[in-house]
């Protein structure tokens, strides 16, 4: 069995790449999901053109899988990080898949925002800026928590996948030790550690929402 420092320094290093590729994925993956909500042709500046753009580089990132990806653009992981494995070398290709997926997010979330509260703020003369400012994002907020925490778990399994190319973290320890070992107690202690944390993001990102909620208040 490996030693509890083994443990603790590979639980940090998936914190540390889920949560920083999280906040990345969310500067690229926001803007990207309000541009697509803004543009769409029932939106507050419609173009189809721009919306039509962005979304087929959207599905196209979102289709591929996450291996495949990750060693696709290992040339772009290099450049920007000095080398292509470990565990700050695949905040990179965490971050390239996950940015598609939080805009999709993104988007579904602004889209639940009723079409009278935007009408309303049109009828008094707010531009889209300030209609996307003020009043989409505001109103969003509980269902953007929730779609965040469904995000952080889907990039804490993708961190886990990136231990089979040399990603660091539990997934390289469950790999590593216990896959190519054949040592099924050192996979099980990995599984039961991501669990945990999966559960304890998601319980955090359901009460914030929750907390968010003017209609809990």
């Amino acid at each position: 069995m490996l030693s509890p420092e083994v443990w603790a320094q590979s639980l940090w290093e998936t914190l540390y790449m889920v949560i920083v590729s999280t906040a990345v994925s969310y500067v690229i993956g926001l803007p990207l999901g309000l541009l697509l909500v803004v543009t769409d042709k029932e939106g507050i500046r419609p173009m189809p053109v721009v919306n039509a753009v962005v979304g087929v580089i959207v599905n196209i990132l979102r289709s591929i899988p996450f291996l495949i990806l990750a060693v696709m653009i290992t040339p772009l992981t290099r450049a920007i990080a000095g080398r292509a494995i470990g565990t700050t070398a695949m905040i990179v290709p965490l971050t390239v898949a996950a940015a598609p997926y939080v805009a999709r997010m993104v988007e579904s979330s602004i889209k639940e925002v009723p079409f009278g509260v935007i009408e309303a703020a049109q009828s008094m003369g707010a531009s889209p800026w300030q209609i996307v400012r003020k009043v989409l994002v505001p109103e969003a907020k509980p269902s953007l928590m929730v779609g965040g925490a469904i995000s952080i778990v889907t990039i804490l399994g993708y961190s886990a996948m990136a231990g089979f190319i040399g990603g660091g973290g539990l997934g390289t320890v469950a790999v590593n030790y216990g896959y190519n070992r054949y040592n099924f107690e050192i996979m099980l202690v990995a599984v039961i550690i991501i669990v945990v944390v999966v559960q304890i993001f998601q319980t955090c990102g359901m009460w914030l929402a929750r907390h968010l909620d003017k209609r809990n208040r």
